[in-house]
């Protein structure tokens, strides 16, 4: 289930808890994302076989909308966009779901990191103001 109320949306996998959910449906052990990532850094292999399993679903998840929108690019915001591998990694995952030979949407972090969307957040507020 989603903290939505429904069940298998994109932010169930896609989002630092569902990183944490896959690991603890593969071993068993509740684990942070922050900390598998740590552990990634650290050459783990079961952080490193969870990584890549999120890596595959964002690339999916990131195919669709490429498939409709055709973006220049995606930029990736909040706590699991400090993870450089992403935008290495990615857009060659994502190849095996877009329907064109070409793909030339980049992947990009967000200019301030994972405060981004707090900052948009004010700055919507704050020029909405009467």
């Amino acid at each position: 289930p989603c903290y939505c109320g429904r069940f298998n949306c994109v932010e169930t996998y896609l989002s630092g808890p569902g990183l944490s959910k896959t690991y603890q449906r593969l071993y068993g052990d509740h684990l942070e994302a922050k900390n598998i990532a740590w552990q990634v850094s650290q050459g783990e292999s079961r952080a490193s076989e969870v990584l890549a399993i999120y890596q595959r679903q964002l690339a999916a998840g990131l195919s669709v909308v490429i498939n409709i929108v055709d973006p220049d690019c995606v930029i990736l915001g909040g706590g699991l966009s400090n993870i450089d591998s992403f935008y290495t990694d990615i857009p060659g995952l994502w190849q095996r779901n877009v329907f064109s030979d070409r793909v030339d949407t980049r992947l990009l972090k967000a200019r301030y990191g994972d405060d981004s969307g707090v900052r948009g957040a004010a700055w919507l507020w704050n020029n909405n103001q009467p």
